[in-house]
């Protein structure tokens, strides 16, 4: 929380409160990046996205694991129609019936041709009641609201409000509204 008494709130509640190169995450700014690629890959945040990104002279599928790139040399006879890659940015080759076929890397998706990339890298991408999380578009709800309080969706943020009857802060709890006993003098 930030701020003094009475006057504390949290540091954020949507992305956009944070720098672009972190995301609001349990209402604190925060790196979304620890933990999210696999070997050998690296992580960048763009526009408080995480996106994993295979090493230089990796291939394979940043969210799990990305290899050595390997070259290894044919004898004149034998065609790979695979060798050069007649695929896109982050799509795998496989040879079938001596031909060339692409497909996407596992969770993205795209042209394999041209580009396989994820569902969404950016709110924009994904439905207004949705939002981009993970590279998936996701509900944004889940978690975000405290006991007693319910999250809906206004243009890919949530949004909590404390149920009928019910008042205090919906990021964190919500207590049954109490009335005091008319006064009798």
């Amino acid at each position: 929380m930030i701020g003094s008494p009475p006057n504390c709130r949290p540091e954020c509640t949507i992305n956009f409160d944070c720098p672009s190169d972190k995301a609001c995450m349990s209402r604190k700014c925060q790196d979304p990046c620890p933990g999210l690629c696999g070997v050998n890959a690296y992580c960048r945040v763009r526009n408080h996205i995480p996106i994993c990104v295979c090493n230089q002279g990796y291939e394979g599928d940043p969210f799990s694991r990305c290899t050595r790139v390997t070259t290894t040399t044919y004898r004149p006879e034998i065609i790979d129609p695979c060798n050069p890659t007649p695929c896109g940015t982050n799509a795998v080759c496989n040879e079938r019936n001596k031909a060339a076929s692409c497909t996407c890397l596992p969770g993205l998706q795209g042209n394999p041709y041209i580009e396989c990339k994820p569902e969404c890298t950016i709110n924009q991408e994904c439905p207004v009641n949705l939002a981009c999380i993970a590279n998936k578009c996701k509900d944004p709800c889940p978690g975000v609201c405290g006991t007693h309080a319910t999250c809906s969706v206004n243009n890919h943020y949530p949004n909590c409000q404390c149920d009928p009857g019910y008042e205090g802060d919906p990021f964190s709890r919500c207590y049954l509204k109490t009335t005091l006993p008319p006064k009798v003098e």
